[in-house]
């Protein structure tokens, strides 16, 4: 059974830069990296990307990657593409900048809903730049279908999904039918690394463009249910003291007096 499958991806800043490489524009409220640095596929959709191609590997059928946001990079948003993916949909407009994991979770669904026929879609555990782990649920609430989180394997079969969810102290099996959303941790594995040929392939291609008027979604959909009251790097405050004594156990009982006092002990 071929199982067409789509795939959400996000374009992050890239998590292994230096600290000193980014800012906070605190009257934006927003991060800011340096130039030079460009930004990449969050890892856990990655790895999302890399269970849909072992699906297909298996199986065969189809990949459709879909991303969405603003000026996104042809050359980081095409990397599912030299990967083995079939095909890439962005949903770029400078309103969506903005968006929140409502928003996001609408427009996404709605994408979905546009492309057409699908088996299972894949997302990654949550996005490296604000970790909220909302997305997926929300498209699956709003396309009203199963949700499964946090799989190390996914395969399909009998029209179900199998997946084994990472718990803190083992491993789940669980099934659902398909239709269905399953987010993917990196205990998946490594993703695959695109071969030359595939970077070739995936140059030649096109991706669809759609803007947010194009989806008929709902104005009031596109409105942010989060706001940000403000964004900031915390002021860290230590102070040391050193105890002293006549002898290392004069020291030890002042020292243990010392976190007695402040109720440490």
């Amino acid at each position: 059974m071929a199982i067409n499958t789509i795939v959400c991806v996000k374009q992050v800043p890239d998590s292994e830069a230096p600290a000193s490489a980014f800012r906070i524009d605190e009257k934006r409220m927003r991060l800011v990296t340096a130039q030079g640095i460009p930004p990449i596929i969050n890892m856990f959709d990655e790895q999302a990307v890399e269970a849909a191609l072992r699906i297909k590997d298996a199986q065969g059928g189809k990949i459709t990657v879909i991303s969405m946001g603003n000026n996104l990079v042809m050359d980081v948003v095409k990397k599912p593409l030299s990967m083995g993916s079939d095909e890439l949909v962005l949903i770029q407009d400078p309103d969506l900048e903005e968006s929140d994991s409502f928003v996001t979770a609408q427009v996404l669904a709605a994408a979905i809903r546009k492309v057409g026929t699908f088996d299972l879609v894949l997302c990654g555990r949550q996005a490296s730049d604000w970790d909220n782990a909302q997305v997926a649920s929300g498209i699956a609430e709003i396309l009203g279908i199963p949700c499964v989180t946090i799989a190390k394997a996914v395969e399909v079969s009998g029209g179900k999904v199998v997946v084994d969810r990472v718990l803190p102290d083992g491993v789940e099996r669980v099934e659902a039918p398909l239709p269905c959303v399953v987010t993917v941790s990196n205990e998946l594995g490594e993703p695959r690394y695109p071969t030359l040929r595939g970077i070739m392939a995936a140059g030649r291609k096109q991706p669809v463009v759609w803007k947010a008027a194009d989806l008929n979604l709902d104005p009031g959909m596109l409105t942010p249910r989060v706001r940000i009251e403000r964004v900031f790097i915390p002021v860290k405050e230590s102070h040391c003291e050193f105890i002293q004594g006549e002898t290392p156990a004069d020291a030890g009982r002042k020292l243990a007096l010392k976190l007695r006092e402040g109720k440490i002990l």
